[in-house]
């Protein structure tokens, strides 16, 4: 295991109701880092961040986080350890409001150090502003927003981000991409983000891992994950 690697997966299977869909995962994510997986719908991408946060079991392989065998930890221990989770589609909690919706992300990083709603604010002033509103009546972007703020109120270590352009339109992506940059850049915490949406990824990537039928089919340095033409070519597989 790499010394620096703040995040390892080997040899990772998995999938639903005992039919795989991971065959073998390897990869790994190092402190500080900006990491894309890149694929087509369908390719394990989504499955793969459920394994990696404890929502799916894996059925073979091994996940080392901060050097720390977790592969059979539950989600809230992956959790208080430092793992953060924005699933695809949001899923903020719609009836609650956005101070509530930040507040349940504080039980994660119970114990890390003091909570810090200032600097979520600093990042997404919408949040401050709309603090007593009901979290399901802000717009697909907001939300998003407001998923990422939630996950940095437990000052995690790593953020795994699934699709976080699904439904926004495009100039909220790129707001969401600079902030996530910058929260990488101020606070250190690593990112691996699932995506399709190639701006989005080169954009903020600065290596890569290209998924097809539930293995690692090759991997990308700064220059080619930067690069349209070739993130485009995989994309495309």
């Amino acid at each position: 295991m790499a010394s620096d690697a703040l995040l390892t997966v080997t040899g990772l299977r998995g999938g639903y109701g005992g039919k795989p869909v991971l065959q073998g995962i390897d990869l790994s994510v190092n402190a500080g880092d900006i990491v894309a997986v890149i694929g087509r719908n369908g390719v394990g991408k989504t499955t793969l961040m459920k394994t990696l946060i404890g929502l799916l079991s894996p059925m073979a392989g091994t996940i080392h986080f901060g050097g720390e065998d977790v592969t059979r930890l539950p989600a809230d221990r992956r959790a208080k350890l430092g793992i953060a989770y924005i699933p695809q589609g949001r899923e903020v909690f719609p009836r609650l409001t956005v101070a509530e919706n930040l507040l349940v992300g504080e039980t994660a990083g119970a114990g890390r150090g003091p909570v810090d709603y200032q600097r979520i604010y600093d990042f997404f002033p919408i949040l401050k502003e709309r603090a007593k509103q009901a979290a399901g009546t802000l717009s697909g972007g907001q939300q998003q927003q407001l998923a990422i703020g939630r996950a940095m109120i437990g000052a995690p270590r790593l953020m795994l981000l699934d699709e976080p352009s699904e439904g926004i339109q495009p100039s909220i992506v790129q707001e969401i991409a600079r902030n996530v940059k910058r929260l990488n850049a101020e606070t250190g915490v690593a990112v691996l983000l699932v995506e399709q949406n190639l701006d989005l990824i080169v954009s903020m990537a600065r290596s890569g891992f290209v998924i097809d039928k539930g293995r690692i089919v090759a991997r990308l340095g700064p220059e080619e994950i930067a690069s349209r033409e070739v993130v485009r070519k995989h994309l495309a597989l």
